[in-house]
């Protein structure tokens, strides 16, 4: 009885997001056929599949929360609600022929480079698959982080994560405890308190909020975006703009107390109750943690059937919530709005590189990599929302955009020159991340006073990115074989040659 091989592709992806969609398809696009996407689900759409909790909507407008190749000129709303996001996904994944490409119900549960054979193997919760170069493009908000709180475990009511809304459960009439105060939850929040009995909202540190300003888009404008394309285009780059000027604010600490004030305003307006509102004014520079956008997030909290607590908890109960003073909260359910493992991402403990060790272990505690888009050690490993590639201005699809046309350079050039791989000199990826590190200091998130997700567990700002998009487009978009070590294909070489690789126009 033989052993079969496993199924070989040019190219592997894994997830089904907006990453890993445009990687699909910009593949396409190129001629790439020999790819696939394995995604755990059953559909696709990342994130925007999996949040399905009550007022989930995107905080970035519509125009420019989407592919630059693929605009939609029928969205219905300013800041597009979770539903659409996803059926436009759908959409791009049928109308540009990603469907067959795709493996539903494959977790990839492990992942190793093979030197010997030059290539990846995935092993998945379907069988294993091998690879000439892997895409991870699973986002860092992908895997949801509940609190660690004192008896949590032993809660009798119901428990859920924003992330993993459970939409059978009935809220109306309950006492329900919300445990975060972030992008999720000042969604959510204003929605169940219109059902429940009684909300409890444990706020350990209030954010920043400013206006929303969301509205329908009439079927008149709608028509035009159709009709005229360079329409909508000019709405996406007026967008594109203002979101640009915000991005000045974060690197200029002093400039954001100005915003501060639009943001005092709005709460000055929504929250009449100077107690209540004393509750919700944060302690730090706006910026250092996610600045939030909500209309109706403010006044909810002034409504009699909401209390907003700001005493720590102490420890969670079978059937309530004990905080720090002794009080004794009653509630049916607990949902945590407590956001996702972004700096320590639980499939990097399962990805292997040329020694061996894990992405995690490579990193020690704090991500790093080149152009936020490749990692010394990991021949032909794409990481689309890397590290340092995140946004809070703007639309991060910006951002994997850029990454997917760097990723498509270093693939054309494995091709051209017929190498087996590439990965980045570790000298260059040094320099990037002490570049990065260095244009993070002064900024808002380094000097405005506050603990946030964006910093990991050494301290380090390991998530954003310190600057403009444009200025990451710049340096990302264009793959420079000078930046990268190459491996030599072992048909044509008795043994892995890795040199750099030499380029006329360098010599």
């Amino acid at each position: 009885m033989s052993l079969r091989k496993p199924p070989h592709f040019h190219v592997a992806i894994a997830g089904s997001g907006f990453a890993g969609l445009g990687m699909a398809i910009r593949l396409k696009q190129r001629g790439i056929q020999d790819f696939v996407i394995l995604e755990r689900a059953e559909d696709v759409g990342g994130v925007w599949r999996d949040n399905t909790y009550p007022g989930c909507a995107c905080d970035v407008q519509s125009h420019l929360y989407s592919f630059s190749f693929a605009p939609n000129p029928g969205w219905s709303r300013s800041y597009s609600p979770q539903a659409e996001i996803r059926e436009y996904l759908r959409d791009c994944a049928d109308r540009f022929g990603i469907r067959p490409h795709i493996r539903f119900g494959h977790s990839v549960q492990e992942a190793r480079w093979e030197d010997g054979l030059q290539r990846w193997y995935l092993e998945t919760s379907q069988g294993p698959f091998t690879a000439d170069a892997f895409v991870f493009a699973m986002g860092a908000l992908s895997e949801p982080a509940m609190p660690k709180l004192p008896g949590l475990e032993k809660f009798q009511g119901k428990l859920m994560h924003s992330a993993r809304w459970d939409s059978a459960y009935e809220l109306s009439g309950r006492e329900v405890a919300v445990i975060g105060t972030g992008a999720s939850a000042i969604q959510f929040v204003p929605e169940i308190q219109k059902k429940v009995g009684k909300l409890v909202l444990f706020q350990r540190t209030p954010p920043w909020i400013l206006p929303r300003g969301d509205q329908a888009i009439s079927e008149r404008r709608r028509r035009l975006y159709r009709k005229l394309p360079g329409a909508q285009l000019l709405a996406r780059w007026l967008i594109y703009l203002s979101g640009e000027l915000l991005a000045i604010g974060f690197m200029y600490p002093w400039l954001m107390r100005l915003v501060q004030r639009q943001a005092l305003r709005h709460l000055e307006r929504s929250v009449p109750d100077p107690a209540l509102r004393a509750k919700l004014i944060p302690s730090y520079t706006m910026g250092c943690k996610r600045i939030l956008l909500s209309d109706d997030y403010l006044p909810a909290l002034t409504q009699p059937n909401v209390t907003v607590i700001t005493e720590p908890i102490r420890e969670v109960r079978e059937r309530s919530v004990i905080t720090a003073d002794g009080t004794e909260h009653a509630v049916d359910a607990l949902i945590c709005g407590t956001g996702f493992q972004v700096t320590d991402l639980p499939m990097t403990h399962h990805i292997r590189g040329r020694d061996g060790r894990t992405l995690a272990e490579t990193w020690g505690g704090t991500m790093k990599a080149h152009l936020g888009t490749t990692v010394s050690g990991f021949p032909n490993f794409f990481m689309l929302q890397g590290p340092n590639t995140g946004l809070g201005h703007t639309s991060v699809i910006l951002m994997i955009e850029s990454q997917i046309e760097h990723t498509l350079g270093a693939l054309r050039y494995l091709d051209a020159r017929q190498l087996a791989a590439v990965e980045p000199v570790p000298e260059v990826q040094e320099r990037f991340v002490q570049d990065v590190d260095q244009r993070m200091r002064g900024t808002v998130w380094t000097q405005g006073g506050c603990s946030s997700w964006y910093l990991d567990a050494t301290g380090r700002n390991s998530t954003l990115w310190p600057g403009f998009t444009f200025t990451f487009k710049y340096r990302v978009e264009h793959f420079d074989p000078a930046d990268y070590v190459s491996m030599a294909r072992r048909a044509l070489a008795d043994t892995a040659s890795r040199e750099r690789p030499r380029e006329v126009a360098h010599a």
